[in-house]
């Protein structure tokens, strides 16, 4: 997770690793595309706590995975879950360079977090050889809509005003067009993206407020003093309702390199 607008948070991994079952679940679907025959070179770009990655290593027993992610703590995590067998690096994904190709990049909610996807796409582009795939998923054009209007009331209130205001949104929620259009830019000779609803609810109120916390308002946490963060996930969570409605949308991308 990385390449956001501004400082990153480096995220509160092992509370992530547990809520994060919904984007896991998708990213499943996503590994089903991939159509791997085993032995290729593939990039997971934003590998997180390294869940997801252990899937992907059992499609490739004869191919190799490199797993970069920009948060320290979420490296760290994927490190001692997928020990010396993968090679886990700490980078952001704006910067990536790798010393050898990739068949293919696989992303799962990620590139919502990166504003600048001109930059990235190049980035994606590089790392790939010739012909090489690129199959993602991340938040897409309405993602989190009705959430975020509630977040931002919350935020407009003091005493969080004072400490949020012009945060702006620390998320890059694009368009199907708009991105196949940065990928053609990037040296994509083909592009495919789609939205998905996925909305989900948390029933539990404890498990709702850490998801809330970790996932969805890590940012203004992360801005908040001490004394106000928790505050502010409680008013957030009184101006949602529960069970906590997240109404998701995914954008799914999958592109072949020229």
């Amino acid at each position: 997770m990385s390449g956001a607008a501004g400082p990153l948070p480096d995220w509160d991994a092992r509370t992530y690793d547990r809520v994060s079952e919904p984007q896991v679940a998708w990213a499943r679907e996503v590994l089903g595309r991939l159509e791997l025959r085993g032995d290729e070179a593939v990039l997971d770009a934003g590998c997180g706590s390294g869940r997801v990655t252990e899937m992907l290593v059992e499609l490739v027993p004869h191919g190799r995975v490199v797993a970069v992610d920009g948060a320290e703590s979420m490296v760290a995590l994927a490190r001692e879950r997928l020990g010396s067998g993968v090679d886990v690096r700490h980078s952001d994904l704006l910067e990536l360079t790798l010393e050898d190709p990739v068949d293919v990049v696989f992303s799962t909610a990620v590139f919502h977090h990166i504003h600048d996807h001109e930059r990235l796409f190049e980035r994606v582009r590089a790392a790939l050889g010739r012909g090489g795939r690129v199959v993602a998923q991340c938040g897409g054009q309405g993602n989190i809509a009705r959430f975020r209007a509630h977040a931002d009331a919350v935020a407009a209130r003091e005493p969080y005003a004072t400490h949020l205001a012009g945060m702006g949104s620390p998320w890059n929620y694009a368009s199907p067009a708009q991105t196949e259009t940065r990928l053609a830019g990037a040296g994509f000779a083909r592009a495919r993206c789609w939205l998905e609803p996925r909305p989900i609810e948390i029933a539990d109120p404890g498990e709702a407020r850490a998801f809330m916390r970790t996932v969805l308002l890590n940012y203004h946490v992360e801005r908040l003093p001490d004394g106000l963060a928790e505050g502010f996930v409680e008013d957030v969570a009184r101006e949602v309702g529960q069970p906590l409605p997240v109404d998701y949308v995914r954008l799914n991308i999958e592109a072949q390199a020229s």
